[in-house]
């Protein structure tokens, strides 16, 4: 099921990131070994439960987005590596909690931690994946590089923590949608591009890479909120319609609301609660969301600060790591086609 006919421009197809993986390939397989050896712990539930999780893998987007940033305006170092893997880590830890918060059964195709080792274990070696983040960044000896991770990290919990909130609310205004996703998933993004520009002594271009990141980190999230209306598991890494049976107000949604019948709006107030949606509604949702022209609403928002985030790097010289960055920005919206 697309979302779209067609694919945009040439970075629908995975090549972008092959593209990445191939340019950084040397730089991942040391963040490998890094996240292997401080992933271990004579407690073996930790060593059990964070190997499956960090073995999943993923496309390691945001450790790849250091090594990008780092070799567009310099040369990776040791302490590169060691934050690409802190960032991964961090990443890693909001993944075990956000699944025990939301009560996925899926991460990334595979049944969730919880699922296997339960919910206490799986929010505690999350605990003790942030400890390890922390400890990595501290051999970064960059107090600064530090400090932006540290920052980040409480961004995100607060992010977490709004979006509960929002739960309870029946309309969500789109300004504190994107307040919500800026925290949980810019706020990451926007970090790890900026340190790894940090890292290799690119200071000067330390702010374009934060733009980058943070407008790049929201049109990934609002993709992805528009896949669950849409998408495939493969794309999206958890069970399509996760958002909407959590009863999550993304920007589809509250695009469909706006536009919709006061019959529609009404159908949405429902939903959006868990005490009264059933497991037929979903299909109904999906169907506005298509016919009101939300879905393609959502889709030019994503476009527009994959825009952003491509202007940002204008500054940066041209080279080759600019360019599959700039790739990247339109590979996160093509995933919706």
């Amino acid at each position: 099921m697309t979302l779209s006919p067609k694919p945009k421009g040439k970075a629908a197809s995975g090549s972008v990131v092959d593209r990445m993986q191939a340019l950084v390939a040397e730089d991942m397989a040391a963040v490998e070994d890094i996240l292997a050896a401080r992933a271990a712990s004579p407690v073996a539930v930790i060593p059990d439960l964070s190997g499956y999780i960090v073995s999943a893998g993923g496309k390691r987007l945001r450790p790849m987005l250091t090594l990008m940033a780092a070799h567009a305006v310099g040369k990776p170092n040791h302490s590169t590596h060691v934050l690409a893997a802190a960032v991964e880590f961090i990443h890693t830890a909001t993944l075990l909690h956000d699944d025990v918060v939301d009560e996925s059964d899926l991460r990334r195709g595979k049944p969730a931690a919880k699922a296997i080792w339960g919910e206490k274990a799986s929010i505690l070696v999350g605990d003790f994946l942030f400890a390890r983040a922390f400890n990595l960044l501290v051999e970064t000896r960059s107090l600064a590089i530090l400090d932006r991770l540290a920052t980040a990290s409480t961004t995100i919990a607060e992010g977490e923590v709004r979006q509960l909130a929002a739960m309870s609310q029946r309309d969500l205004p789109t300004e504190e949608y994107l307040t919500i996703i800026e925290a949980k998933t810019g706020a990451l993004f926007e970090a790890a591009a900026e340190t790894g520009a940090l890292s290799a002594g690119g200071d000067a271009f330390a702010d374009a890479f934060a733009t980058y990141g943070k407008n790049l980190g929201l049109a990934f999230q609002i993709i992805d909120d528009v896949l669950d209306y849409g998408g495939t598991t493969a794309v999206i890494g958890k069970s399509v319609g996760d958002d909407f049976r959590e009863c999550k107000i993304t920007l589809p949604v509250i695009i469909a609301k706006r536009r919709g019948s006061d019959e529609d709006r009404a159908f949405w107030d429902r939903v959006m609660n868990p005490e009264t949606q059933v497991d037929t509604d979903l299909a109904h949702a999906v169907h506005l969301i298509r016919a009101t022209g939300a879905a393609e609403a959502t889709i030019q928002e994503a476009e527009a600060y994959a825009a952003l985030a491509k202007a940002a790097l204008r500054t940066l010289p041209e080279s080759p790591y600019r360019e599959a960055l700039e790739d990247l920005a339109d590979f996160c919206v093509s995933r919706a086609f």
